[in-house]
C-alpha cells in the first residue's frame, strides 16, 4: 500500500554550488582568484584549501550562522555595520 502523501526527508539542508555551500564555495573562489591576478596560483589554490579547511572546522555540524554570530561576538557591532539600534519611528518600516 502506497503512502497518499510524501515528506521530504531532508527539507532544510542547505544549498550547494557543486559540493559546497555557498559560504565554502564563496572561501574557495576568493583565494584562488587572488591567486590568478597575482600570477601566484600555488598560493591561491593553497589559500582556498587553507579557507576552505578553516570553515569546515568553524562551522562543524553547526548552521551557518553560527559563524556570523561568532563574528558578531568577537569582532563587535561594527562587523555587522549596525551602529545602533535604529528609533522606534523607523523600526516599523524595517518589517
Amino acid at each position: 500500500m502506497s503512502d497518499k502523501y510524501f515528506i521530504p526527508r531532508r527539507l532544510d539542508d542547505p544549498e550547494l554550488i557543486g559540493l559546497w555551500t555557498l559560504d565554502e564555495f564563496i572561501g574557495l573562489a576568493a583565494p584562488f582568484a587572488w591567486g590568478i591576478l597575482s600570477q601566484h596560483i600555488l598560493l591561491g589554490i593553497l589559500g582556498a584549501g587553507g579557507v576552505w579547511f578553516a570553515l569546515r572546522k568553524a562551522k562543524a555540524g553547526r548552521a551557518t550562522s553560527w559563524v556570523i554570530h561568532a563574528a558578531y561576538w568577537y569582532r563587535g557591532a561594527g562587523f555587522v555595520r549596525l551602529r545602533a539600534t535604529p528609533p522606534s519611528h523607523c523600526r516599523r518600516l524595517a518589517g
